[in-house]
């Protein structure tokens, strides 16, 4: 019993360091980036017209004339505290900034990862037990379309034709003008914060306009979602254990379903929290299409104004998830995959 607890014990230790270690050198990178890119922090907080005076003064309190490990050392201090600085544009703090916008890009990102696991991965299963067919050729044109076609001449044909020529959707935006401040955002999803007030004239608004853009970046998450367990269950149907299963008589669709996609399972569940994570962090072109008022929009409207602080916090809030959905996968392992408990 205490060898099994010290064994515990000793993998969340490990675990820990690493997320420690891993987190600092995110930290560390970020830092570094935002003191290569040739912005000035200086001119974006005081403006072009300081005078030497101003320009000297703000130099000194943003610390630039402290030796480099030291603004590290400080910088660190400052962001595991949740400062990360004032932003520029908004004159807000960073943190309030991102926790306006994120809530957004995660209820899109979310909903496009839905959709194109839900289709994703049983396309895939067809195409690999079908290999050759019709549909196989079928699910690898989607996938190569998917991978090919630009998002953003995508979205702008969407809009034409769902929203400008038939009607079907909402437009750009998160809200039509009159259904904005209705509810309050207790979650910042304006699809739970609607549901939970039981304004559902809200939500179906909120919805038409979500369904769109999540629809598009759900096309490109099915892309590589199929490709990929395509891949996965053609290894594992050529397996042994698939011809003995047949030899004992045990049902095809038992043995597709249960046994091939459960030994799947455990490689894709990497490929989906990568390609969330993708969708979180590289929904820029979508939110820009269609006014989507999420981070990657707000991170890249941040560094064409040159405001570092914003780019910079968006850029380790988006590391952080990245680093929890590889601890998530990790946990899904041991609970997928009993091998991996030992």
């Amino acid at each position: 019993m205490r060898g099994s607890l010290g064994r515990a014990g000793s993998l969340v230790g490990r675990e820990l360091g690493t997320l420690a270690m891993t987190l600092v050198g995110l930290l560390l990178v970020t830092f570094l980036i935002g003191r290569v890119v040739p912005i000035d922090p200086v001119l974006a907080v005081a403006g072009d017209r300081a005078s030497p005076e101003v320009y000297e003064r703000v130099r000194l309190e943003l610390g630039l004339d402290l030796p480099l490990w030291q603004q590290f050392g400080i910088y660190l201090g400052k962001v595991l505290q949740g400062d990360f600085g004032t932003s520029v544009i908004t004159s807000r703090p960073v943190l309030e900034d991102i926790a306006r916008f994120f809530p957004a890009t995660i209820e899109l990102a979310t909903v496009a990862t839905v959709m194109g696991v839900l289709l994703g991965v049983p396309l895939g299963v067809v195409a690999a037990v079908r290999q050759g067919t019709l549909v196989d050729q079928v699910a690898r044109l989607l996938g190569l379309v998917g991978y090919s076609v630009p998002v953003f001449w995508l979205g702008l044909m969407g809009l034409v034709l769902f929203y400008a020529d038939l009607g079907w959707v909402a437009g750009p935006g998160r809200l039509d003008i009159y259904f904005e401040d209705i509810v309050e955002p207790l979650t910042g999803v304006i699809l739970i914060d609607a549901a939970i007030a039981g304004e559902w004239d809200l939500w179906h608004n909120a919805l038409s306009h979500l369904i769109l853009p999540a629809a598009i970046l759900g096309y490109f998450s099915l892309a590589y979602i199929s490709r990929m367990t395509r891949s996965f269950m053609i290894e594992q149907l050529r397996q042994e254990y698939v011809t003995t299963a047949r030899v004992k008589g045990v049902s095809e669709l038992r043995i597709i379903w249960r046994h091939a996609l459960g030994n799947v399972m455990v490689p894709l569940v990497t490929v989906i929290a990568l390609s969330y994570g993708s969708l979180l962090e590289g929904a820029v072109l979508t939110e820009t299409v269609f006014a989507w008022p999420g981070l990657g929009r707000y991170i890249t409207d941040s560094l064409f104004n040159a405001d570092m602080n914003a780019v910079l916090g968006g850029t380790v809030v988006v590391g952080c998830v990245f680093i929890a959905l590889n601890l998530l996968s990790d946990i899904l392992y041991r609970i997928l995959d009993p091998r991996t408990r030992a």
